[in-house]
């Protein structure tokens, strides 16, 4: 069951904004998307912001790690300057204040947990049960309203499990193992999340078969968008908002 939106922005904004920012978040919701994916990870006092890379020096400038560096100096940060001058300064936002944004503007959001090396089980805690706090006023029943978290790590799936049962989650596969309907029992998934490179249409039969929802990453091409949900794909996300409409 895929009871979510069909088309999310890769990480907020895709290729037009700077991936994992508020900047990102508004420019995917001025192209019309209304569910969006982004990356979550933990700083150093443990405050869960967002963030792709465990180490410095893609999106943002210098040197060190995201664990080893305090939130609030996390948020001095420019995450936006890599991507071109118009965004410098943007900050690294706590990902409170993403749903809060999210939430305000009707934004669904699929939260990909992305623990650093080591911190697996923290971050899937910590992730989940500030999540609780932040739903805390949405009924269980009610998952168009819910996040739906998803991570390649099943130890930080199982830590989300435990800290917020009631938030539905998804297992993160790049390539569809023999052992995935017992992963997916296991950690209590909804859906199973997928690189689109390595699907097939048997595969993603079987997983649909089982009563599972399938979800794909990151589809930047109309075309193969097309095929895949031929196939029975639920949904997917893409960089490129620009060329795939929200109601593709």
């Amino acid at each position: 069951m895929w009871p979510y939106p069909k088309v999310l922005a890769h990480r907020g904004g895709g290729v037009l904004a700077p991936e994992n920012t508020l900047a990102a978040m508004k420019c995917g919701a001025a192209h019309g998307f209304t569910a969006v994916e982004f990356d979550v990870m933990l700083s150093k006092d443990g405050v869960p912001v967002l963030m792709h890379d465990p180490e410095f020096g893609r999106t943002i400038t210098g040197r060190g790690q995201v664990a080893d560096t305090l939130a609030a100096d996390l948020q001095k940060m420019d995450a936006g300057a890599w991507f071109n001058s118009g965004y410098k300064g943007e900050p690294v936002p706590l990902y409170s204040d993403v749903v809060c944004f999210c939430r305000q503007h009707g934004i669904w959001m699929n939260v990909e947990i992305k623990p650093a090396p080591g911190f697996e089980e923290e971050t899937g805690h910590i992730v989940a049960a500030r999540s609780s706090e932040l739903f805390a006023d949405i009924g269980v029943s009610d998952v168009r309203h819910l996040p739906l978290f998803s991570s390649f790590s099943f130890v930080a799936l199982m830590a989300a499990k435990r800290a917020a049962p009631t938030i539905p989650r998804g297992l993160l596969m790049d390539e569809i193992t023999p052992d995935w309907k017992a992963k997916l029992q296991e950690v209590g998934a909804v859906s199973l999340h997928t690189n689109h490179k390595y699907l097939s249409p048997l595969l993603a039969k079987n997983v649909k078969d089982a009563g599972y929802g399938l979800f794909c990453y990151t589809v930047n091409d109309a075309e193969r968008a097309a095929e895949i949900l031929r196939w029975g794909v639920d949904g997917f996300c893409t960089d490129r908002i620009d060329l795939i409409p929200a109601g593709f």
